[in-house]
């Protein structure tokens, strides 16, 4: 996976900026021209994609994550401040298909995609009828005594053991950061959702890309892409001899 120029950054965020969460976490890896058509890049387990998309995060920006989060407690607001490599990442070696036993009973199920994600919140709210949707199109086979069993047909305690299955095999499901407000001593987690949290960024990165368009294209009748194509360091000393 290549890093992001500013003709990527301003194609990423015009493709996404009217998509769904999960759609836009598909665009943002399709457009930085990930080698997997848009399909291919919805089969994959959830965790491969969020750790690509963490990776060309990386590429992009650096490995430090910066942002700002409010307090639950005095609505204060305070910076945030980690770094990328320390989230723990599946990577493409995590296998996609596992096999537990649980109360006599063989389960082979694979790790949801984003394609699954997709079917399970198009019926609704995420909740119990989603869920039991979700785990349907993950088993792939269950058996007790030879016998096979209907995916809507296992016990609570087997939906569980999945559920806790799938967790473990995807470690950037649940990124949670501890944090402390310095005003009230509040402390508390928050959750870390590298494709919401990278589209934020390319969202702001790209307007601001747009703007420097605006301004030398209005001062130098360029076209977008000559400026785009320009480096950031040559469009800053540009950008300040107009306002010199």
């Amino acid at each position: 996976m290549r890093a992001l120029l500013a003709p990527d950054i301003v194609r990423m965020w015009e493709a996404g900026r009217d998509q769904r969460p999960i759609a836009r976490a598909l665009s943002l890896l399709s457009a930085a021209g990930a080698e997997s058509s848009c399909e291919e890049l919805a089969a994959l387990p959830v965790c491969r994609r969020d750790s690509r998309l963490l990776e060309l995060r990386r590429q992009a920006f650096g490995d430090t994550l910066q942002g700002f989060a409010e307090c639950p407690q005095c609505a204060g607001h305070l910076d945030v401040q980690f770094a990328a490599s320390a989230i723990q990442t599946a990577g493409d070696a995590a296998p996609s298909i596992q096999e537990l036993e649980s109360h006599g009973i063989t389960v082979r199920f694979r790790l949801p995609t984003s394609a699954d994600l997709t079917e399970a919140i198009a019926a609704g709210e995420i909740g119990v009828a989603s869920k039991a949707l979700l785990l349907s199109r993950c088993v792939i086979e269950a058996r007790k005594e030879g016998a096979e069993i209907a995916p809507n047909e296992l016990p609570m305690e087997v939906n569980r053991e999945i559920n806790r299955r799938m967790a473990a095999a995807d470690p950037v499901a649940e990124v949670l950061l501890d944090l402390h407000c310095p005003l009230c001593a509040h402390s508390w987690q928050a959750f870390f959702d590298i494709a919401s949290f990278f589209w934020t960024e390319i969202s702001s990165h790209a307007r601001r890309l747009l703007r420097e368009v605006d301004v030398l294209a209005r001062a130098y009748g360029w076209s977008e892409a000559e400026i785009l194509g320009l480096s950031a360091i040559r469009r800053q000393a540009y950008l300040e001899l107009i306002g010199s």
